[in-house]
């Protein structure tokens, strides 16, 4: 006979009396320990353990009977002591970082419904609340009263594939559907410093790496539009077709903005679609003080837009946007007659999934509409003008430190990167050996910084630079203490090497 205490212990479906005060627990438990515990600079950024531990602690195998609530609460416990808090001020090691509370509330909002948005019928409000972001975000890039088209995507490279994917149905709508056997070699062209998703994308699209034309950089690490042009007619003498420039504002180390308004200049003489991949950068745009180092945006085909970067927004929330209203619809349309009929009782152009890659999709754009209540544009707008005064108070606190160098003097952007030089190779440039141990000084410091716990920062080579920090000013949270503690740490972390 089954055991009463068992029955319904499979089922899906939530039981006021089975489960409110498991779930009660759990919420107290992320309530202390993630959010507020996991934020406060009097506790570490991450309690570090090594792999096999962490797996022992969590269980190598997956088990065949149901655990008990009890059993779950403390796996939940070792699941949030032991994962890296990303929205403690002390992290700052991506391109995301702190934790909003208006977001995260939007989060669990959205999880609760658990809704997947393709058509109107089944996710009525957010289908409504995409409409209305994506209009008033292609509003801020520049495009006429907000008009084209645009949709939420997970993550910018899956945003960057839908540029490149978009630009080449545009140029040779036919391959949807004949392929590309046979047809004429397509070249996206691309800085040097672009992000690896648009390698990705060619790979991805059958168009091929080698089809791939990297263009050099300045020492600010800004397309070259000496060599784009030299590019584009070498495909062209080559008898390829040269169909799309992918523009970055706001690399991933640097934070360099290609000049917009000379490659758009250049995408006009060749007939080429721009892309600018703004996911990194596109936040700016929220500032009246800081718009124009996007200047020219405004002239592009296509936008990526990822608002969980500068603007603060939950993990994840990215946008493609494009001034082309149907395109979208025209180069993923496979019309599903089991999803988008077209004799529903309300006007089907709110079945929006059609246009979209994908079927099943996440409701990311609550968060970024409940911030947008609670905030307003002038509250966005002050916390993109915090960073950029955060990154001038640093940038001044190590220029003249002792021990610190900076790679670009001026940082273009919120990224602050750097060298730390301990005493033992201060004075020692002209070695012959000195960029080979200087490259050894950011892993040592940062594996240390890990088992230590006090912060989290990264560090990489870029082209024949060696290994440094780059320091990433993203969260308004952060404080001047916060900076120099920065500094002082990664000193006390290295000064020793």
């Amino acid at each position: 006979m089954e055991n009463p205490a068992l029955i319904g212990w499979f089922q899906t479906e939530p039981s006021q009396e089975q489960h409110e005060q498991f779930m009660r627990k759990v919420m107290d438990i992320v309530l202390k320990e993630a959010v507020f515990e996991g934020t406060s600079r009097n506790n570490l950024v991450i309690e570090w353990m090594e792999p096999e531990s962490l797996l022992t602690l969590l269980g190598k195998e997956l088990p065949k009977n149901p655990q008990s609530d009890e059993t779950l609460v403390e796996l939940i416990k070792n699941v949030v002591r032991y994962s890296v808090k990303t929205g403690h001020p002390h992290f700052i090691n991506q391109l995301f970082s702190s934790l909003d509370p208006y977001g995260l509330v939007a989060q669990w909002v959205t999880d609760s419904l658990n809704p997947s948005v393709y058509t109107y019928e089944v996710a009525p409000v957010f289908t409504l609340l995409e409409h209305q972001i994506l209009r008033e975000m292609r509003r801020w890039v520049g495009f006429p009263d907000g008009s084209g088209d645009g949709v939420f995507c997970p993550g910018g490279s899956m945003a960057n594939i839908y540029g490149i994917q978009c630009a080449r149905h545009r140029a040779m709508p036919s391959l949807k559907e004949t392929g590309t056997f046979g047809s004429p070699r397509l070249v996206v062209l691309t800085s040097k410093d672009a992000h690896y998703s648009v390698k990705k994308a060619c790979f991805l699209l059958g168009i091929g790496v080698s089809n791939l034309y990297l263009v050099d950089v300045d020492t600010s690490g800004r397309m070259d539009l000496v060599h784009l042009r030299q590019e584009v007619q070498r495909a062209l003498n080559e008898n390829a077709r040269p169909f799309m420039v992918s523009a970055t504002a706001g690399t991933t180390v640097l934070g360099a903005t290609d000049p917009l308004d000379g490659i758009a200049d250049i995408c006009q003489e060749f007939g080429m679609w721009m892309h600018v991949d703004a996911a990194w950068g596109g936040g700016a745009l929220m500032s009246t003080k800081h718009r124009h180092i996007l200047k020219g945006i405004e002239r592009a085909d296509s936008v990526t837009w990822n608002p969980h970067k500068l603007l603060g927004v939950p993990q994840q929330c990215s946008t493609f946007l494009t001034r082309h209203a149907d395109l979208l619809l025209e180069a993923n349309s496979a019309s599903a007659s089991y999803l988008f009929q077209k004799d529903k009782f309300y006007d089907p152009k709110w079945d929006v999934g059609d246009k979209y890659l994908q079927c099943g999709r996440r409701a990311d754009v609550l968060k970024f509409w409940l911030m947008w209540q609670a905030k307003g544009s002038l509250g966005l707008e002050k916390h993109v003008d915090t960073l950029f005064e955060n990154v001038a108070y640093f940038t001044s606190f190590i220029r003249n430190r002792k021990g610190f160098q900076l790679v670009l003097e001026e940082p273009p952007f919120v990224n602050v990167c750097f060298w730390y030089i301990p005493p033992s190779l201060q004075g020692a440039q002209h070695d012959e050996d000195y960029e080979e141990k200087l490259h050894k000084i950011a892993p040592k410091i940062k594996e240390r910084m890990i088992k230590k716990g006090s912060m989290m920062i990264t560090y990489q080579p870029l082209r024949n630079l060696p290994n440094f920090f780059r320091l990433v000013l993203q969260s308004s949270a952060v404080t001047i203490d916060d900076m120099e503690f920065f500094a002082e740490e990664i000193e006390r972390l290295g000064c020793d090497l």
